[in-house]
């Protein structure tokens, strides 16, 4: 089965075209390593909770989207190996990029693939 990295993050609504910019750019040297998909979506019917939520789970502001993400992988071995590349490749040096998010409120995790239909 499939390994998938997850990610959730809060994007001001005025970052969301450097955010696609650098996506699109991340993404593809994710691919280029050997990931199978990357996939960003952004929040459009994310309402607030009472409790839980996403909005609250990286304490997104008025003026911020929540941004839901995943990159899947053949296994975790697989994802492993590629993000060791990809975290070492100088493409990808913060010098290059002025990060369109605050990262510190950034939720991820890898997953374990359960059910596929």
């Amino acid at each position: 089965m499939s390994y998938v990295d997850g990610f959730i993050v809060a994007v001001p609504r005025g970052n969301v075209d450097a955010y696609k910019e650098f996506s699109a750019y991340a993404g593809s040297i994710w691919k280029e390593y050997g990931a199978l998909e990357y996939v960003e979506c952004l929040g459009n019917d994310v309402p607030y909770g009472e409790l839980t939520s996403f909005p609250r789970a990286v304490m997104a502001k008025d003026d911020e989207v929540v941004v839901f993400s995943w990159i899947l992988y053949k296994s975790k071995q697989q994802r492993d190996e590629i993000n060791a590349k990809v975290m070492a490749d100088p493409r990808l040096s913060s010098d290059k990029w002025q990060m369109p998010f605050d990262g510190k409120r950034m939720i991820y995790g890898g997953f374990e693939e359960l059910l596929r239909l």
